[in-house]
């Protein structure tokens, strides 16, 4: 019986690989040095997991920005705008400055290349580079980075399993550009996938893993015979000597068992956390020589597993199949952080509860033993610690959160008025231009506001001088947005670390780590909090610093919170209830937060939802419960306010055409939504779909150095006011602008209000 495993954190327990990427970017190392970390991190990585008995160790997981984007890579699709070229006008090869200019894209001037578009993977909150794929694209071996991956982990005594996005998730993932079927790549596709294998079997591989999550999907016909035809061509022209492990993993794949169990592959992943009924399903269908690997641990959630109970489960099967069960995550452990190791602040009861990804591995080294071992004493110390930690796990039932929950009637999630009268009340109240600007929130967090932060934390700086000199950062913000001409201004956020953990630090049945960093994309990380009990509100979070910076200016201030469904698509979300009431709860302390803003005189209150389409199960089936839930959980947090009050909401990287029926049930005054990367093809749904309240497509995207131009931002509201009439029109940025510096975004909003005066002449 094998530990397995499906991939590892890259970012580093103390986000080594985040610090370096971003010295390299600012040209502070060379990529001699880059690379050196990228070696330590994956050296480290792969020796934690040969500890912990996995034998197979994934190779190819690691990436210095995106893994699907280094596939791209791999298959020498790289856009040509991304090529380096030499003097002779010759492209250059692929190397990481080319992945890095798909990823962020590239100058400030008339040269400036646009970024490859961003979104989301499937439904986490990890993003991919979306691959652009042309009609006759051709296919060929360009980037060698796994080839030499693989090389290292032989040389430091590993035994490595590639891993790789298999042929049809990829095409599944990638974007056509032109009018052309995806599926007539496949065949072109297959022969380089074919030429990768035979690489890896040249250098002594034996297992490869091919992850196909898109099987959790509700496929077409002609998506399931691509599925077929992809394993039965590979079957056919690997070297015999290799073995193809077939991953899928986010959710069942029940549904495709008569599809997936005729597939000559020596081996089947199944994530068992989305669906244990599987097991019986697939294991009875399993052939004699074929392998079948558990994803029993959950590799999205930080929760410790009743391995305990976990060996019961699998004790018939173990019994049955030895060592053709491998025991795994239910997927790559990614979207989890590194390491409990550095967690030192936590309380005992809390820490107990926890497994980050290292602490899964020793996980399954348990439940191996608990299978397979002989030595009864250990055995039962470890069901003894699965018992002890289930009877101390505190419910922190919270009786006014419940009291609360079961008060609520169909009028708790519905404004007073139809937007129409709602949008007149604030119009008058408001009095703003045709095509008002504004921002999504944050501006950027410099070097100067971090250093302040870490220096009061650690005690170096006073709360009183503190609060000083946020309050002079603040100042200076609104400053600056006056002179630029904004009409609806934002605060700045400089007070916040992000925009869920500075919420559910002042939320009951909340923890927080220091070190529980995830990657999200590229070095942009994030800190998720663990909700462990019910939530509550004790006190206002946010009016202080709205009421300040209103105080500042006779322009309105948004109010800016986060929603409720983004704190919980962003937390590591308690298990023990359903996803649906955990949201509720949340809604009722943002709806508290609201109407705390308005009584304070905030009138127009921003709840961003950016998350709002991550949590969509990845079958089409399932999607109208979720929706249902996640729509209420908004309009119960929102719904509290007047007429006049304003209510926006923020969505980025988001796909609307399968979805905007519900985020226009969700009843925004405003929805400002990302746009820029796409050139406005967002919003081709609003041909179709009449839009009833107000919109912000974005015109600047906040992902790249690039600085737009009047002119582009012109042209991409007027491609907007093709399909949404001018007087719903807001215009903005695609996101917040935290990780961006003042010399790029104030020329950026200066062009952005400058657009604004030559739309409204135009208009």
């Amino acid at each position: 019986m094998k530990i397995t495993n499906l991939g590892f954190p890259r970012i580093g327990s103390q986000r080594e690989l985040k610090f370096a990427l971003e010295q390299y970017w600012r040209g502070e190392i060379s990529q001699e040095a880059l690379v050196a970390v990228g070696n330590t991190l994956k050296a480290r990585h792969w020796q934690w997991q040969a500890e912990a008995g996995v034998e197979l160790i994934p190779v190819g997981d690691f990436a210095y920005y995106d893994h699907v984007l280094d596939l791209t890579a791999t298959l020498n699709a790289i856009p040509k705008r991304h090529r380096a070229v030499d003097d002779l006008g010759n492209i250059k090869p692929i190397d990481l400055d080319t992945l890095f200019t798909a990823a962020r894209g590239k100058g400030h001037s008339a040269q400036q290349v646009c970024a490859a578009k961003m979104t989301k993977f499937f439904n986490t909150n990890y993003h991919y580079q979306v691959a652009e794929l042309h009609e006759g694209q051709t296919f060929s071996i360009a980037y060698e980075q796994i080839f030499d991956d693989v090389t290292q982990a032989q040389q430091l005594g590993h035994t490595p399993k590639p891993v790789l996005l298999g042929p049809v998730t990829f095409l599944h993932l990638s974007t056509a550009v032109g009018d052309f079927d995806k599926l007539s790549l496949l065949t072109p596709l297959l022969t380089v996938y074919q030429q990768i294998l035979q690489r890896f079997a040249e250098q002594g591989v034996t297992w490869v893993q091919l992850d196909e999550p898109v099987l959790a999907a509700e496929l077409s016909p002609q998506w399931q015979q691509a599925i077929t035809q992809s394993y039965t061509n590979l079957a056919d022209n690997k070297p015999a000597e290799l073995n193809i492990l077939l991953a899928s993993y986010y959710g069942s794949i029940a549904h495709h068992h008569s599809l997936v169990s005729q597939l000559p592959v020596q081996g089947l992943h199944l994530d068992l956390v989305s669906d244990s009924s599987q097991l019986d399903l697939f294991s009875n269908s399993l052939t004699a020589e074929q392998v079948l690997s558990a994803g029993v641990i959950n590799g999205r959630n930080v929760w410790a597993a009743d391995i305990d109970l976990i060996a019961q489960q699998l004790k018939p099967l173990a019994d049955k199949l030895a060592d053709r069960l491998w025991l795994a995550p239910s997927c790559s452990l990614l979207h989890t952080p590194v390491s409990l190791d550095s967690e030192t602040q936590l309380s005992a009861s809390l820490y107990e509860q926890l497994a980050f990804a290292k602490q899964k591995l020793t996980e399954l080294q348990d439940l191996k033993g608990l299978l397979t071992s002989n030595d009864h004493s250990t055995k039962q110390q470890i069901i003894n610690r699965c018992q002890t930690r289930r009877s101390n796990k505190a419910a922190n039932a919270d009786k006014h959160v419940a009291t609360r929950l079961t008060k609520l009637t169909p009028d708790s999630f519905q404004r007073q008025s139809c937007f129409e009268q709602r949008i007149s009340a604030q119009h008058q109240k408001l009095n703003l231009p045709l095509l008002p600007t504004t921002t999504i929130g944050s501006f950027p967090q410099t070097a100067a506001i971090r250093g302040l932060r870490k220096r009061w934390r650690t005690g170096d700086l006073s709360s009183q001088e503190y609060q000083r000199q946020l309050e002079q950062v603040t100042k200076d913000t609104i400053e600056r947005q006056l002179k630029i001409g904004l009409d609806v201004l934002v605060h700045g956020e400089a007070e916040r670390n992000d925009m869920v953990e500075y919420f559910a630090q002042d939320l009951n049945g909340v923890g927080f780590t220091d070190f529980g960093w995830v990657q999200s994309y590229g070095s942009r990380c994030v800190k998720p909090p663990l909700i462990f009990g019910d939530v509550s509100r004790e006190k206002p979070m946010t009016v202080e610093w709205a009421c300040y910076a209103q105080s500042l200016t006779e322009k309105p201030v948004k109010g800016m919170l986060t929603g409720p469904v983004t704190i919980l698509h962003w937390s590591f979300a308690r298990e023990d209830i359903p996803r649906e009431q955990i949201a509720n709860q949340i809604a009722l302390a943002i709806r508290d937060e609201v109407a705390d803003l308005e009584q304070a005189g905030i009138s127009i209150i921003q709840i961003d939802e950016p998350a709002f389409r991550e949590g969509l199960p990845i079958k089409q089936s399932q999607w109208q419960h979720y929706f249902d839930w996640a729509v209420a959980a908004f309009k119960l947090s929102a719904s509290v306010v007047q007429d006049n009050t304003q209510i926006h909401t923020h969505m980025c990287y988001s796909e609307f055409n399968d979805s905007i029926t519900a985020i226009a049930a969700m009843d925004a005054d405003v929805i400002t939504i990302e746009t820029s990367r796409s050139q406005m093809t967002l919003l081709d749904t609003f041909e179709y779909f009449q839009y009833p309240n107000d919109i912000g497509p974005g015109v600047y995207d906040i992902h790249s150095p690039n600085i737009p131009s009047v002119d582009d931002i012109v042209t991409l509201m007027t491609r907007a006011a093709e399909k949404i009439p001018v007087k719903q029109l807001w215009i903005n940025p695609d996101c917040g602008l935290k990780t961006r510096t003042w010399d790029e975004v104030e020329p950026a909003l200066k062009n952005v209000v400058e657009a604004a005066k030559v739309l409204r002449r135009q208009y």
